[in-house]
């Protein structure tokens, strides 16, 4: 049963009038009226700008008024605006109808003409196209040359513009041109998707990268298919973070200032990874210290997006350099982990650690561990925390800088000795602060430079390495 809704309107005009303000100071105009609503001759009001107090003064004895008027003239009998003709539209059936799974493509808008039917959706023409409702809901389109990349929850596809795909009996695809405006929906090979996370989707040049959620792995589409990034040396890491059930949101973008894939896993408890995929290296090169409502790049710069604000990386609010580590006007230390593995069977004893690249590194504790914490081995012996080099002018300060536990320079590079500061424990090795190394199948080291105090210059750690000895134990 077919349904008339009229259209409702009604045509007025709308009068006001506003009492008069004048200000005793210069200040910025009050529109406001006084927090008691009373109008009156001469009737002040001060306002507090700036921690500046400024008085205004209404200076009319009427107070404001709006009225809303269908009459030319405003007179109680005076002629109203005529409606003119009434609008109807018509609906045989006054249902709405949700596809999650169609496309839909209206008329065209002429440029030489200046004719525009882009709100023409012709009823008795082929004008949609549904995708396999097997794969879900289409999250994201990607227009790409003469075809359309549709995104559903569980399948990537293509759907040829203005051509069709023609297959013969030995399967192969010729393509020729059609009148259908969206052809063959052709998919691409694997079984992924992009889930509910449309934000995952960046392009630089002909790769597209998005999430998948449900498989807990980030995806590369380029001219080579599909490709599981994440598996390159961050399997785990992306099937613990992408698939916690408290994972509420995903963002990426694609970083042209360092050629880098970013992506952000937001989870309900605070706790996010921002990280970056870098082509050049095939592998994730950055993990960062700033949560973005949203990322993307315009032209060679990049920009994230918190708290209403927009951030332009790299650069700070004057035009310098920014800072290195600096994100939403905070500093933050550069860190980087690293494991010695070497002969994982053998029970060694790591007497130093050394490395190439700029001073001001140090070794820290690692999360969780006691504050005074530097390496730890697997069998649970620590170190002292080693203390960034100083450099020594004299003899005395020579003297002094070897007794004290922080890094040397020697022929370009840093070492330093490993103080145990672990307890007195059976089959240990011995300890003191005279006593050099730790006892373990493996250690780990967490690097920290301070970006508040080397700001101007960019730290590089090139090589990282240990000498250890067999335990004689």
């Amino acid at each position: 049963m077919a349904a008339t809704i009229e259209i409702k309107y009604f045509n007025t005009f709308w009068l006001k009038k506003v009492a008069n303000l004048t200000a005793q100071a210069v200040a910025p105009v009050f529109n406001q009226s006084p927090a008691t609503g009373v109008k009156g001759t001469n009737l002040p009001r001060e306002y507090n700008v700036g921690g500046t107090t400024y008085t205004v003064t209404y200076n009319d004895t009427s107070p404001d008024w709006y009225i809303e008027e269908s009459r030319i003239r405003g007179g109680y009998n005076n002629t109203s605006v005529d409606l003119g003709a009434k609008a109807y539209l018509v609906e045989d059936f006054p249902q709405s109808q949700h596809r999650f799974n169609s496309l839909i493509y209206s008329g065209l808008y002429n440029s030489r003409t200046g004719v525009n039917n882009t709100n023409q959706f012709p009823v008795g023409e082929s004008i949609t196209k549904s995708a396999d409702p097997a794969y879900v809901s289409i999250q994201k389109l990607y227009a790409e040359d003469t075809n359309l990349i549709i995104f559903q929850e569980d399948k990537v596809s293509r759907a040829l513009i203005d051509k069709d795909a023609i297959y013969s009996a030995e399967g192969n695809a010729s393509i020729t041109s059609t009148n259908l405006v969206i052809g063959q929906i052709i998919p691409y090979k694997g079984e992924y998707g992009i889930s509910t996370d449309p934000f995952s989707f960046a392009i630089y040049g002909y790769r597209k990268y998005f999430t998948d959620r449900k498989r807990n792995c980030v995806l590369r589409l380029s001219l080579d298919g599909m490709t599981e990034i994440s598996s390159y040396g961050m399997h785990d890491f992306f099937r613990d973070n992408l698939g916690a059930v408290n994972t509420n949101k995903i963002t990426a973008g694609f970083n042209e200032h360092t050629k880098d894939y970013t992506i952000s896993i937001q989870q309900t408890n605070n706790v996010f990874n921002t990280l970056a995929f870098d082509e050049q290296v095939r592998g994730w090169v950055s993990l960062y210290s700033y949560e973005p409502t949203f990322v993307n790049s315009l032209g060679s710069d990049f920009y994230s997006f918190y708290k209403g604000r927009v951030f332009k990386h790299y650069i700070d609010q004057a035009g310098a350099p920014n800072p290195y580590g600096k994100f939403y006007n905070y500093i933050y230390d550069s860190n980087v982990t690293v494991l010695f593995n070497s002969e994982p069977s053998l029970i060694k004893t790591f007497q130093t650690v050394n490395y190439e690249g700029s001073t001001g590194w140090s070794i820290v504790s690692l999360p969780g561990e006691q504050a005074t914490s530097g390496i730890k081995t697997s069998s649970g012996d620590i170190a002292y925390i080693v203390s960034p080099a100083v450099i020594v002018t004299s003899l005395a300060g020579l003297t002094s800088n070897f007794t004290t536990n922080n890094f040397k320079e020697k022929e370009s590079k840093y070492f330093a000795n490993l103080v145990s500061n672990s307890p007195i424990e059976n089959g240990a090795i011995l300890f003191g602060g005279s006593t050099t190394g730790v006892k373990g199948y493996y250690a780990a080291a967490k690097f920290s430079v301070s970006n508040a105090t080397y700001s101007s210059t960019k730290s590089e750690l090139f090589a990282v390495s240990t000498n250890y000895v067999e335990s004689s134990y």
